[in-house]
């Protein structure tokens, strides 16, 4: 468990008005090959870890996005960080 939680929704402007799915199924891919915990949501993709690790692997996303041919990306980004762990079982458990 890391210090925080980090959920990330990315809306790229896709070259040509394609379809944004195959360009957020590579964000996912990217996050799972990071080896980080994480849970795909409908609307954001929530990540476990330490804040500096997952920040740099949303850049990582951003400059993926540009190098797809993505002229500009917005990336929506919420911080959850808690000095002893933050898990998304322990936040979410009364609902699972």
């Amino acid at each position: 468990m890391g210090h925080s939680l980090v959920s990330l929704q990315i809306i790229p402007r896709t070259p040509n008005g394609d379809s944004v799915i195959p360009y957020v199924d590579r964000a996912i891919e990217m996050i799972d090959q990071a080896g980080v915990a994480y849970r795909v949501g409908p609307l954001e993709t929530t990540m476990e870890g330490e804040l500096g690790e997952l920040l740099a692997l949303i850049k990582k996303i951003n400059e993926e996005m540009i190098r797809l041919g993505c002229e500009s990306i917005i990336s929506q980004v919420k911080i959850y960080h808690h000095v002893h762990g933050a898990s998304m079982h322990e936040l979410t458990k009364k609902y699972d």
